[in-house]
């Protein structure tokens, strides 16, 4: 009942004014459900703007990568010297916990290297081919 009662509400607020302007001969903007409204407005200011933050994105992005891959070199090294020192019949919990920490901190990298290659395709005003 509240149901429809909102719907009969929505329905005589919006449809007299959708009729209204389409009487006039005006286009009642139809928003894009993808993108929004904003989708095919060319405006070079704001399109500047988006490729400056994507460039900038980029650029963090990055710098975060190389630490990443400096502390994921670091926990492989350390993995090496952990394996190392053991033989066949011991199997140290240090291992287990570097591998694990080597295994997220790679996913990690690879999720931030797939999330970035839309940032560089409009940083770049290149059309990204995925």
């Amino acid at each position: 009942m509240r149901a429809l009662i909102v719907v009969i509400v929505v329905v005589t607020l919006v449809l007299p004014g959708l009729c209204a302007g389409q009487q006039a001969g005006t286009e009642v903007a139809q928003a894009d459900p993808q993108f929004g409204q904003h989708r095919n407005h060319d405006d070079p200011a704001r399109e500047q703007i988006e490729r400056d933050m994507a460039k900038q994105r980029n650029k963090d992005r990055q710098e975060q990568l190389k630490k990443d891959t400096d502390q994921l070199l670091k926990l492989a090294t350390e993995l090496k010297q952990y394996v190392d020192k053991t033989n066949e019949n011991i199997l140290s919990v240090d291992v287990l916990k570097k591998t694990d920490e080597i295994d997220k901190l790679a996913k990690s990298i690879r999720d931030k290297m797939k999330a970035g290659s839309y940032d560089f395709s409009v940083a770049s005003g290149v059309p990204n081919a995925q």
